[in-house]
């Protein structure tokens, strides 16, 4: 099985050496800036030094939300923006994507009911709601939701959001844009930049093959995240006098705490708020944390206060306490947030800031700070700002796009299952849904002219089957067992010990990635 030109990891084509834009970071600004350039008919190169969403884009709460907390922080225009961006989500991506509807239990300590209903009738109107339902006042001592909580929450409120599969989108932006022609190459890392007059010299080093090489580009967009002052420096001329705070978030996943479909959210002393989410049918995901770290981004981890810290704080509103050895998973990321000088960690600004720097007529846009839920207006407005460097005339178009796999009819997600439960109807019902669900229309292309359960290859266990994974080398840059398990999929939830070793053992044997443009099957 072999992809197409530039839609896939598989083609052999030779690489250029020359761009209009070099795109350093493959994580969720950089993925949505690759996406809107090469629709806009710009040569691009993105480079990511790791795999896709490896990092900060893969570590977050899974939520497309305008952010209620901020409105106390008076981020109203951030709050209106992605609240905007919600519903233009929603339908891009209606099989990654899709509605929650949150519990705020009122805790009488903290907020008053008064400032809560206030927050949601803003949140209701400033985005211009058209898809999700309003808000309004819960009884819990009658609602579903309150049986999971102790006795002494017996009010709270209830409004709409999203769920996002955070690390799928990124992927799926990367994907869209190599098949309009963007070249990707992942373990492949910027190691110094050097502007010329009207031009750069991007030096790679691929570091899979160990080899190295040189790429001219007309402009570079600096999305590498919490590196994104570590990357700067490699320009020895820059004066960017922008920076950023790095800020740990964790979360642990716990066997589900309660049957119901509804996603908690809990006010703390400490002015911030934990979630609780239903989580890949058997789990629920809690967090998350504020930690202000160092200088090594991709080391962090979490640590036992953090685990203690959600614990503790979740079991205030459960009435059956979480315990700190029910983990069953964890993980962390490092927010790369604009520095704006706040003296407290959850209060620093979720916005972002662009900065542009036009000297020599080699222009290099730098990215800071940024939520998923605003990438593709960030996206928008970072080409909008290059576009007259570039000599591009082509205007804003991914408001109205879907993502691969997002071109449901109606983005009627419901109906498109039925369709496909007929079409597929040899293949086990949970697995059908979790394809359903990962890959939208693109199910067609992943079963191929497949009509029973043999043509799936080698089950590796749980829902893991080998046609999901020579797809996903071929489509969607994986290459390790890690790739397939924790990124594209959460499967690793779902398999038997051992099951990594397994599967890496069939990637090694199957593939060659050392080849810069193309995985070459072996046999």
């Amino acid at each position: 099985m072999s992809g197409s030109s530039h839609a896939s990891p598989s083609s052999d084509q030779p690489a250029a050496d020359a761009f209009d834009l070099v795109i350093i970071g493959g994580g969720i600004n950089g993925a949505g800036i690759a996406r809107d350039a090469a629709g806009r008919g710009l040569s691009v190169l993105l480079v990511e030094k790791d795999d896709l969403a490896e990092h900060t884009s893969s570590a977050s709460t899974k939520l497309i939300h305008g952010g209620l907390r901020y409105l106390e922080h008076y981020d109203f225009m951030l709050v209106r923006h992605a609240l905007q961006e919600r519903e233009v989500l929603l339908k891009a991506a209606p099989h990654i994507i899709w509605p929650l509807r949150f519990v705020l239990p009122h805790h009488k300590a903290l907020r008053p009911k008064w400032l809560i209903r206030l927050g949601l009738f803003l949140y209701d109107h400033i985005g211009g709601r058209k898809l999700l339902p309003s808000s309004h006042s819960l009884d819990l001592t009658k609602h579903e939701s309150g049986a999971a909580l102790k006795s002494e929450f017996s009010r709270g409120f209830e409004y709409s959001d999203c769920w996002v599969q955070d690390a799928r989108l990124v992927t799926l932006n990367i994907m869209d844009a190599a098949e309009r022609g963007c070249d990707v190459r992942t373990r492949c890392e910027c190691t110094d930049l050097v502007r010329g007059e009207g031009e750069w010299s991007v030096h790679l080093h691929n570091k899979q093959s160990d080899t190295r090489s040189v790429v001219k580009t007309k402009a570079v967009v600096n999305a590498s995240g919490p590196w994104v002052e570590a990357t700067l420096d490699l320009d020895e001329e820059h004066d960017s006098k922008h920076g950023v705070r790095l800020v740990k978030g964790s979360h642990i996943v716990v066997p589900k705490l309660f049957a119901h479909a509804y996603t908690y959210i809990f006010q703390n002393a400490d002015n911030r708020v934990l979630f609780a989410v239903p989580y890949e049918q058997d789990y629920t995901l809690l967090g998350t944390t504020d930690v202000e770290v160092g200088d090594e981004p991709g080391k962090q981890h979490i640590d036992n206060d953090e685990v203690d810290y959600i614990c503790k704080s979740v079991s205030e509103y459960f009435a059956q306490p979480v315990s700190t050895d029910s983990v069953v998973w964890s993980y962390s990321g490092v927010r790369p947030l604009y520095d704006d000088a706040s003296e407290n960690a959850s209060k620093v600004t979720r916005d972002y800031k662009l900065d542009l720097d036009v000297r020599k007529n080699a222009p290099v846009l730098s990215v800071y700070g940024g939520k998923i839920t605003t990438y593709r207006k960030l996206a928008e407005q970072a080409v909008d700002m290059l576009k007259p460097l570039l000599e591009c005339d082509k205007g804003e178009w991914t408001a109205t796009a879907p993502l691969p796999g997002g071109d449901i009819p109606n983005a009627d997600f419901d109906a498109f299952v039925e369709t496909i439960k007929q079409q597929y109807s040899w293949l086990d019902n949970k697995v059908l849904m979790d394809y359903a669900r990962n890959y939208g229309t693109r199910i067609h292309t992943l079963l191929a002219n497949a009509n029973d359960k043999d043509a799936l290859g080698q089950h590796f266990s749980g829902p893991l089957y080998q046609v999901e994974v020579d797809y996903l080398v071929q489509h969607e840059w994986a290459q390790t067992a890690e790739d397939i398990l924790w990124r594209r999929s959460k499967k690793g939830l779902h398999t038997d010990k051992g099951t990594d070793a397994l599967l890496q053992q069939y990637l090694d044997s199957h593939y060659d990635f050392t080849q810069q443009s193309a995985f070459l099957k072996v046999s």
